[in-house]
């Protein structure tokens, strides 16, 4: 028995994600509970329909709040570690993403 859904059953849910994405960074600022609401749907389809939520960086993985920079987040630059470290504000989480760029670039020139 196959149990992958069609094609258009995960386009319709990948396009509901991020219309939901969108109106939650909307609504961060005037109504944080209503934006972490959609965020929570978006999950919840993602889930259902097997399809993977590509913007990781957009919201807490712990508390589901929207990152917006300066309303719910914190954005610093660690340049020893060379990383961008978010500080969710709602709830503290504390996140690090790489700098990818910089790091390919530095590892060409040191080959080159």
């Amino acid at each position: 028995m196959n149990r992958k859904k069609p094609e258009a059953w995960t386009k319709l849910a990948r396009e509901r994600m991020q219309i939901l994405l969108a109106l939650a960074e909307v609504e961060a600022g005037a109504h944080p509970k209503r934006s972490k609401r959609y965020i929570e749907l978006a999950k919840k389809i993602g889930m259902r329909y097997n399809v993977r939520l590509k913007a990781t960086k957009r919201f807490c993985r712990k508390c589901s709040s929207p990152l917006v920079p300066g309303v719910t987040c914190r954005i610093r630059s660690r340049k020893d570690r060379q990383a961008m470290v978010t500080t969710c504000l709602k709830c503290g989480a504390i996140s690090r993403h790489p700098y990818i760029r910089e790091k390919k670039i530095i590892k060409q020139r040191r080959t080159a």
